[in-house]
């Protein structure tokens, strides 16, 4: 709690506080929890001061000199901090909604889940700041100094950062929506995982700066950007932007031509696959790895393990999972898998998935006859009699394999879509 003396002290006016400060140099204030909203105090010394969870709404305290202060949790809503001194101060989770900040020194200061929405933040001074997860929603931060400072999570939805230095900035998860950006430098910051839905870029300054899980298909103003440098732009950004990136900022940015022109084969699927787990015996590995490489290169995502291991051999959980994971399980039928126990275990999963589910996820292809000349009983038996077998018989000759596998290619084509699963 406040001191009290320390409170009188202050109520006698800044003039006589400021002078009282000097003689009492050595001397540690204490005003936490104190309500002092609407109080005048420009050009207050409160330096190093125990302000934690003070209520100063609406006070004057432009000019003042709160360097190195402890103000978290305190009640700063609407408050003048105009050209104040706040280097090294502790603001986290403090509340600054609607605040009067321009020009205000804030190098280093501590405002990490602080609320400054709506607050006025022009020409103010943050290098170094950290802001992490803090609501910036419809600030001013105009010509504002972010130099090194940290926004990863921060909301700054709607704010005006319009020739803002944002060097060397991190921005990991930071929500930027709406946000005007125009003619600000980004040379060597860190975009991470950003919102960056309808965001002004118009004569951003970049370069050495990277770019990595982002969505810049509705940034406005990409042609425009200046690039100091080389910058680099992750292979997750191209996916997540579909593509849509214009190439004047790519190829200004170092991204070499010749992966410019193959970026839209390389975002745009024309064919969508159910994902399938191989399931095989290690007898016909040979044929197993040749349709896993195969189906691999037509874009059909897919797993598979040796079989015939011992039950309870440290793989058989990671196969388990994989089995609950992939969309079809792909079963090779031959001689082999028929009286393999793991494959008999990865069917009978498929099996209760299908029952779970009330979908298809077996997809039996055949190596011989076996399947369908022996009176086997159990699951044999019922993939026998329920399932349309693709026949790989032939799999060793090239025309016959591709024609039951360009067959098997469209059966695992997904109609997620079509039938708006």
């Amino acid at each position: 709690m406040a001191n009290q003396r320390q409170l009188i002290q202050l109520q006698k006016g800044v003039k006589s506080w400021n002078k009282w400060r000097e003689k009492h140099i050595n001397v540690s204030i204490d005003l936490s929890f104190a309500n002092l909203s609407k109080a005048h105090l420009s050009e207050v010394n409160l330096q190093h001061a125990n302000l934690i969870g003070i209520n100063l709404s609406g006070a004057s305290l432009d000019h003042a000199n709160l360097e190195n202060a402890n103000l978290i949790h305190a009640e700063l809503n609407n408050v003048d901090l105009n050209h104040a001194r706040l280097k090294n101060s502790q603001l986290y989770s403090t509340h600054l909604r609607g605040a009067i900040l321009n020009n205000a020194l804030l190098g280093d200061a501590i405002l990490s889940a602080a609320d400054l929405s709506g607050s006025d933040l022009d020409d103010a001074d943050l290098s170094g700041a950290l802001l992490i997860g803090t609501n910036l929603k419809n600030t001013k931060l105009r010509q504002s100094n972010l130099v090194g400072a940290n926004l990863s999570r921060a909301d700054l939805s709607q704010a005006d950062l319009g020739q803002a230095r944002l060097t060397s900035t991190s921005m990991n998860d930071t929500i930027l929506k709406g946000a005007n950006l125009s003619h600000t430098d980004l040379t060597y910051a860190h975009l991470f995982g950003c919102s960056l839905e309808e965001v002004n870029w118009t004569n951003v300054q970049i370069g050495w700066t990277q770019l990595n899980d982002l969505d810049l298909q509705t940034i406005q103003g990409l042609e425009t950007v200046k690039h100091e440098g080389p910058s680099t732009i992750g292979l997750d950004t191209i996916y997540r932007s579909g593509g849509k990136i214009p190439e004047i900022f790519l190829r200004k940015a170092g991204v070499p031509a010749s992966f410019i022109e193959y970026m839209y084969s390389l975002t745009v699927l024309p064919i969508d696959f159910y994902s399938c787990f191989i399931s095989y015996s290690s007898k016909d590995k040979a044929f197993a790895e040749r349709l896993y490489a195969d189906l691999q290169n037509k874009g059909v995502r897919c797993w598979f393990a040796p079989h015939d291991m011992k039950i309870g051999d440290k793989i058989r959980h990671r196969i388990d999972e994989s089995i609950r994971l992939y969309d079809k399980l792909l079963l090779v039928l031959s001689v082999h898998s028929i009286n393999s126990q793991w494959v008999e275990h990865e069917v009978e999963m498929a099996l209760a998935k299908e029952r779970g589910k009330a979908q298809t996820v077996l997809f039996p292809v055949r190596l011989d006859n076996a399947i369908l000349e022996r009176n086997q009983d159990g699951w044999p038996a019922e993939v026998r009699h329920t399932r349309h077998i693709g026949n790989f018989e032939q799999w060793k000759d090239h025309d016959q394999y591709q024609n039951s596998f360009q067959r098997l290619l469209r059966d695992l084509q997904s109609r997620k879509i079509s039938n708006g699963e």
